[in-house]
């Protein structure tokens, strides 16, 4: 079994390890939620201009603006499947992220959990010396006594 100091070691290490990783969580996690508000404006966006252009259809339009408002409309469509793609790109980057982190977590857990099991085996075995040196002793005392 490792030493306790071999073990501190680790722990550190995997307590870096860990760190690290659920500082690219974060960044990930908030990259997630930029996508998603850039999707949701581009959403909003698309449909104001919508509505905007059916208020001003009821007017009366030229068939320019109707070409116009048409190309408009397939660019933001555009945009927002590009949006939408970078949010899948972005949603699994997180996923793995907090795969990673899990993982790392797990590896820090069980380090403790190894310190922890040899540091309960170093009690018990001071415990036993402990009481094998009262019981030579007590031994020792009553030896003496007669």
């Amino acid at each position: 079994m490792a030493s306790t100091s071999q073990l501190e070691t680790l722990i550190d290490l995997a307590r870096r390890d860990t760190d690290d990783a659920a500082k690219r969580l974060g960044a990930a996690l908030q990259a997630v939620n930029d996508a998603e508000e850039k999707l949701n404006m581009l959403i909003g966006y698309r449909d104001e201009y919508g509505r905007k252009f059916q208020a001003s259809q009821q007017a009366g339009i030229t068939p320019m603006a109707y070409r116009n408002f048409q190309s408009f409309m397939e660019k933001l469509d555009s945009a927002i499947v590009g949006q939408e793609e970078v949010l899948r790109h972005s949603q699994k980057r997180g996923d793995m992220e907090k795969a990673t982190w899990q993982a790392a977590e797990r590896k820090r857990m069980s380090y403790s959990t190894l310190r922890d099991r040899e540091a309960a085996k170093q009690q018990k075995l001071e415990a036993k010396r402990d009481q094998k040196a009262m019981d030579e002793h007590a031994t020792r005392q009553a030896f003496f006594r007669r």
